[in-house]
């Protein structure tokens, strides 16, 4: 079970204080540091005590297309995913009929067999599509 770790007023203060300094370039250098282990511990204790301006900040400025597009491409990568999933599950069930048939024809070199028969395999596949 882990316990929960409480820091003093002083320990908060003298962390933000030395971010202040410049003794730490960042909140993670001084969690890593002090072995803090909360992710956002020490930026939190910096907003506390009023010093928001120590807090490294990332602004995206986008036109209304681009947010437009990175809906639509997310939106085309999450459709992709999907499709990938389903030829993975595909391919798998393939393999495991092929694996079957061949048991049950007595073929034991399931490997083989594909090598043998790869242009059938294919012309048996296509049409199977078509249909």
């Amino acid at each position: 079970m882990d316990s929960v770790v409480r820091y003093s007023e002083a320990f908060k203060l003298q962390v933000v204080r030395e971010i202040e300094e410049g003794k730490h370039p960042s909140c993670f250098a001084a969690r890593e540091r002090y072995g803090i282990s909360g992710a956002a511990t020490v930026a939190r204790w910096v907003r506390e005590y009023g010093r928001t301006d120590l807090l490294k900040k990332v602004v995206h400025v986008q036109t209304t297309s681009e947010r437009d597009q990175m809906k639509t491409l997310k939106a085309r990568v999450r459709e992709l995913e999907k499709a990938l999933c389903d030829a993975h599950l595909d391919l798998s069930l393939e393999q495991a009929w092929m694996r079957l048939a061949c048991k049950a024809g007595g073929i034991e070199d399931v490997e083989g067999f594909k090598k043998k028969h790869l242009g059938m395999l294919s012309t048996v596949r296509g049409s199977a599509r078509e249909g």
